[in-house]
């Protein structure tokens, strides 16, 4: 499985927090929050799929999508850092 879904679902997940974020410590818009909260919990979610589901996926990359807002991008980054033979990529 490739890693482009999650790098798309790591990215929404973390700017529809800084944005649900934005909102709240300035004019904290009702619509605004009823629109990216559920965006971000579906992204959240889906970050948390994908990174299972990759077949070489070790438990750090597990571990790491379950972390809020960040997990996304930091397990994306182990896992494109790791081949499917379990070896560091070359650089």
């Amino acid at each position: 499985m490739p890693l482009r879904p999650l790098r798309i679902a790591a990215h929404i997940e973390l700017v529809s927090l800084l944005i649900l974020l934005a909102n709240l410590a300035t004019v904290h818009l009702r619509p605004l929050s009823s629109l990216l909260g559920p965006t971000h919990g579906c992204a959240y979610l889906f970050v948390i799929l994908l990174a299972w589901r990759l077949p070489h996926a070790t438990p750090a990359v597990r571990a790491l999508s379950l972390i809020p807002g960040v997990g996304g991008l930091l397990a994306l980054r182990r896992a494109a850092a790791r081949s499917p033979l379990g070896r560091p990529a070359p650089r």
